[in-house]
This record gives structure tokens, sequence and C-alpha cells, in this order.
């Protein structure tokens, strides 16, 4: 299954984005919590490319390669998808994005994709943007934002809020001991919201207005 021509390519890789040594910062927030329409902010006012692992995922899908249709399989039997596949989706995104400043939303999930993400990458989040918000403040937003998702439904949702609280807490609370974690009230209007994030982007001496 082409797998010396994947270690070959992944030692490549590994190479070039160590050169490369970009920006890195990992976003997390549980459903509803925001992050999308902030890193949009982020991509709009201070240059970052925005990576989604969820996005990377469905587009290899549906590009049909072999990839793809192992990871398509996977889902399908409800199993989880490799810390080193969607990694590998990222590391190609870095190196082909042009940029040398990323914002990586919704991954790592948990503790085993971040030391995956480490160990292959060999690099390290600049810091950690988390999205605090109230499970309360998530299901209102999300069971009023008519996307059609079929997944937004209170028992579907609340289950999604139990996965990311266990799954992703370690991984906050393992960045908070290196002191990596920027924390952000999410339960604010948006307006507000984005105003603590500039904060954090901003070069302290010219901060946006």
């Amino acid at each position: 299954m082409g797998t010396v021509v994947d270690a070959a390519a992944k030692k490549e890789a590994n190479g070039s984005l160590a050169d490369l040594n970009p920006t890195v910062v990992f976003v997390l927030g549980g459903p509803g919590s925001g992050k999308g329409t902030q890193c949009a902010n982020i991509v709009q006012h201070f240059g970052y490319t925005h990576l989604s692992a969820g996005d990377l995922l469905r587009a290899e899908i549906k590009s049909g390669s072999e990839n793809g249709t192992m990871i398509s399989n996977m889902i399908k039997e409800g199993k989880i998808v490799p810390s080193e596949v969607t990694i590998k989706l990222l590391q190609r995104a870095m190196l082909e994005g042009g940029n040398d400043k990323y914002l990586i939303d919704g991954f790592p999930r948990n503790e085993e994709n971040r030391a995956a993400f480490e160990a292959v990458t060999k690099i390290e989040p600049s810091f950690v943007l988390f999205f605090d918000c109230s499970e309360e403040e998530m299901e209102r937003r999300l069971l009023g934002r008519n996307q059609g998702r079929e997944d937004d439904n209170i028992e579907t949702i609340r289950k999604r809020f139990k996965v990311f609280l266990e799954s992703s807490l370690p991984v906050i609370e393992y960045y908070n001991s290196k002191g990596k974690v920027r924390k952000i009230d999410a339960g604010r209007p948006v307006e507000e919201v984005y105003e603590s994030v500039k904060a954090i982007f901003a070069p302290k001496n010219e901060k946006a207005d």
C-alpha cells in the first residue's frame, strides 16, 4: 500500500517542515464556541493560513485518492482515523501553503494526536488559543444556527461536548503547564471576543483597533 513511498515522503516532508519552522497556533474550543468565525478574523487581519483537520480529511476523501478511500472506509466503520494520517495531511498543507504562520483548527483532539504531531513534525505550537464557552451557551448557538447540520440536535450536541471535554481538556492542561494556553471567554458577543483575540495576536506596541 505504498508504505515505502509514504515513509520516504514523510522523511522528506519532515526535513522541510522543520526547516520551514512555521509559527503554529492550535485553535481549540467545543462545538459552537465560535472558533471558526474568529479564525476567519485572524486570517484577515494577521496573515495566518487557516487549516482545519476536518476539512483536510473531507477534501482527501473527495479527491478519490487511495488515502482518501482508506479514510472514508475507516469513518464508515466507525474507526478513528490514525493521528499520522491527519498529521501527514496537515504537514502537506503547510509545505504547500507558502506561508510561515498557520492556525490549526480542531486539532489535536486528544493527547495521542498532540504527542504524534510533535514527534512527526518536530514542531511545537507557539501557543494554544482556547475558546472557553459554557455548555448552555454552545447549545443555544448550535440549536439556533440553521445550517442544516444533522449533528445539531440536543442529544448529539451534548455528546459532542462531552467528547470534547474528555479528549481535548488533557491537551489544554498539558500546554497550560508549559504556559502556552491563551484562554478566551467565548461566551460573549463576537466583537468582544475578537477584541480579546486581537490583544493576543497584535504586537504589544501597535495593537490593531
